[in-house]
């Protein structure tokens, strides 16, 4: 086995499990607007939690795809010619929940509000589904011929194995989102996030190790099963972490999960990027799907430089916007939009003589927000 396409292929799995582990509390975040939220001063709250992050996150989804595509040219190809539907569903629910988080406080309105809050909640389930589903089916199987190319119609890509892994990285981000909550907020939210995670863990889990057996049982190693029992044992001292009120620990303790669970399905995959359901000889592997040596070697010096510079730079912000956020920290809403704009806006809801402000959550960046 060549050294630089295995190395990248690590490479790949370890932004891969970054932007599971960073994205993963973000998207549930994002779902729990809708299921956990109980007003409109609860959601400012959650989206205080992730303001300050949640489109650094979105980084690691962007250099996994893009390392794929440079390490590995044919894995990408492949793998998003095959899955050209679902992940153009993935990229209409970033965009959507992206223009929510910025759209959201522009008007004080309830009927506003309501509908940006969906947009959230839906695009971080259709991203988190979508993602899961694509990884599951890398690591599983596709129906790809000799060339690589898909057999069959466009939905020819879904399968039970789909279903699980998109499944599996949904339910993980909810109950990861709850642990981030538990471990970020303050007063009501902090305690009911703690209270619902301790009930929802061990059910939540259950899809991403089914996944992670389905995986050991097609091509498992002895240490990837390893990887598998780790993983179970991460998961009972991240909910006996919680019962105890330890957060934080908690928190770190269901990472540890997350990062057992995507080595050892990744490592059961190696060498194979994209089984063929069709034919083995059809595998599309490390070895016949990466890029030259020299271009492995150039993208090799460039990640030296910048992967350390944008990991610092997240632990940056991470460490700066540390603190717990909680209702008393949400200010009284203050104006933003012209009168007139504003009157437009919300006039069939409102009448034409309101008087229209913004409630600071339009940007959760912002301080105040």
């Amino acid at each position: 086995m060549e050294l630089l396409p295995t190395i990248w292929f690590v490479a790949i799995a370890v932004l891969w499990t970054g932007y599971l582990f960073l994205e993963g509390f973000d998207l549930g975040v994002g779902m729990l607007m809708k299921l956990f939220a109980r007003n409109n001063t609860d959601r400012r709250v959650l989206l205080n939690t992730i303001g300050p992050v949640w489109d650094g996150n979105e980084v690691w989804l962007l250099t996994a795809a893009g390392a794929t595509f440079a390490a590995f040219p044919l894995w990408y190809a492949s793998l998003f010619s095959a899955l050209y539907l679902p992940l153009l569903c993935v990229l209409a629910a970033l965009i959507f929940r992206a223009v929510a988080f910025e759209y959201r406080g522009k008007v004080d309105s309830v009927r506003w509000r309501n509908r940006w809050d969906w947009a959230i909640a839906i695009g971080s389930f259709v991203a988190a589904f979508g993602i899961g589903a694509a990884l599951a089916l890398t690591t599983t199987g596709l129906p790809l011929n000799a060339n690589g190319d898909r057999s069959g119609g466009p939905m020819s890509w879904f399968s039970g194995y789909a279903l699980l892994g998109g499944f599996g990285v949904v339910a993980f981000a909810l109950v990861h989102a709850l642990a981030f909550l538990a471990l970020k907020t303050d007063g009501d939210v902090r305690h009911r996030a703690r209270r619902w995670f301790v009930r929802l863990v061990p059910v939540a889990v259950l899809p991403m190790f089914g996944w992670m057996v389905a995986v050991q049982f097609l091509s498992g190693k002895p240490w990837t099963w390893a990887l598998v029992a780790a993983a179970v044992v991460a998961v009972v001292v991240a909910w006996m972490l919680a019962r105890a009120g330890s957060e934080g620990r908690a928190f770190s303790a269901l990472g540890a999960f997350i990062v057992c669970a995507t080595a050892s399905i990744f490592g059961a995959a190696f060498p194979v990027v994209i089984p063929s359901t069709l034919d083995p000889a059809f595998n599309l592997t490390v070895s016949n799907a990466s890029s030259s040596d020299y271009t492995l070697g150039l993208m090799s010096i460039v990640a030296a430089v910048g992967l350390p510079l944008v990991i610092a730079y997240q632990s940056w912000t991470y460490w700066v916007f540390r603190r717990r956020v909680s209702a008393a920290h949400i200010p009284e809403a203050h104006g933003f939009l012209p009168a007139i704009a504003a009157k437009v806006l919300v006039s069939k809801e409102t009448g034409p003589s309101s008087n229209q402000s913004n409630d600071g959550s339009g940007d959760p960046s912002r301080p105040g927000a």
